[in-house]
């Protein structure tokens, strides 16, 4: 009888290693999640601020006015699946940091002096003639308004060049180089603020609305922008309220989780808009983020419904918070066209500040002239390719230095 009292503690000894080698082994490969970017920000798939998780095509039940019912859930960069780390149970979360928009504009700078080559080159080759007679004069002006500088700015720029020759009386070309370096600065204006509104306000954060034509690369930009803020250490939120253009959402999204960045979207194609928009600002406010940037779908400018339909996003966002910065895109070959889109978008929705895409290949560096003239606002950020880096703030003399060579 002893022997069998033995038998029965020495099992119950190893189903106690047993169960506890188990339970260790499962502690040791759940490992643990990287917190994620933003202040109580909620794990993936969990509304903002409902402290549940989100469900497809939920929302609060409220009505068309955008303050809630789109359905709109935080879509925040997953992790990379659980990995053993050297048995650690940590995971990695490759988030990439991008440079900061100041170390690009040296490189920016060479490439858009490549591609305004015949406007600052060909008007020292004109102008550096030994005679500068009325044909000389009108081919002064045939390549300025090819470069898409505009008529008025034109004609002050050929006025001023004038005047300077006849007093001065000489073509020499660095003489030459100063005036016209000189009056472009003076056109291109660098006395304007071109600062992105990006830093709180008082207890909310910064909102920007970025609207533009299909095409222009509005959503791109939208990207591109977030990786220049985030390269400032600005804490930021993407607000996908192009709703109606497939897969514009994902790929906001998928800008977003490159850097660390959440996205708000709806859970369905087709939601309303404006309340996207508001959700994604009233997200914002509640992860305390620097600055809200909202995407939009693009507009037709001769289309009266949808730019209707932009102004209604504009109001209903502002039920919550002002809009701090409201950003056009445009596609910089498109000239005369595009500043036709540019007065359309600032009677809808009060332009503060252009981007021009594309300015590189066969842009005309005169568009930076001319649409500022016309919309009374700057230009605060250039394109200058397809990489992801490729967007960095205007800054004047480094421009009207490029182009004059």
């Amino acid at each position: 009888m002893s022997h069998l009292w033995e038998y029965l503690l020495i099992g119950l000894g190893l189903l106690v290693v047993i169960v506890g080698g188990i339970a260790g082994l499962v502690r040791g490969r759940g490992g643990r999640r990287k917190e994620l970017p933003g202040r109580d920000t909620p794990r993936p798939g969990q509304s903002v601020g409902s402290g549940a998780p989100a469900t497809p095509g939920g929302g609060s039940g409220q009505g068309q006015d955008g303050s809630a019912g789109s359905g709109s859930t935080t879509t925040l960069p997953r992790p990379e699946e659980d990995v053993d780390d050297l048995g650690t149970g940590e995971d990695t979360l490759t988030v990439e940091r991008p440079e900061s928009a100041r170390g690009r504009l040296a490189r920016l700078r060479a490439r858009l002096a490549r591609s305004n080559t015949a406007l600052g080159k060909g008007l020292l080759a004109i102008l550096s003639r030994g005679r500068l007679d009325d044909a000389a004069w009108e081919d002064v002006e045939d390549t300025l308004l090819a470069s898409d500088l505009g008529v008025e700015a034109t004609n002050e720029l050929v006025a001023s060049l004038k005047q300077q020759v006849k007093v001065d009386g000489t073509t020499d070309e660095a003489t030459v180089r100063g005036w016209l370096r000189k009056d472009l600065l003076a056109l291109v204006d660098p006395s304007m603020d071109r600062r992105v509104a990006a830093n709180r306000v008082g207890e909310r954060p910064a909102v920007v609305m970025v609207v533009g034509v299909n095409g222009t690369g509005k959503t791109t930009t939208v990207g591109k922008l977030a990786r220049v803020l985030v390269a400032e250490d600005k804490d930021v939120v993407l607000g996908a309220a192009d709703t109606f253009r497939a897969a514009a959402a994902d790929q906001l999204e998928t800008w977003g989780a490159r850097v660390g960045v959440p996205t708000i979207r709806s859970d369905r194609d087709g939601a309303d808009p404006a309340a996207v928009a508001f959700d994604a600002v009233k997200a914002g406010l509640e992860m305390e983020a620097d600055v809200v940037i909202i995407d939009t779908a693009g507009r037709l400018h001769n289309k009266v419904g949808l730019m209707d339909e932009l102004g209604k996003v504009k109001r209903v966002v502002e039920k919550q918070s002002p809009i701090d910065e409201v950003l056009l895109v445009l596609d910089a070959t498109t000239g005369q066209n595009g500043l036709r889109q540019a007065e359309v978008f600032s009677q809808v929705v009060g332009i503060t500040g252009i981007v021009l895409t594309k300015l590189d290949g066969t842009a005309k560096g005169g568009i930076v002239v001319a649409v500022q003239r016309q919309l009374g606002v700057p230009v605060k950020l250039v394109g200058l390719g397809e990489g992801p880096d490729d967007l960095a703030p205007f800054d004047p003399e480094a421009f009207v230095d490029a182009i004059i060579g």
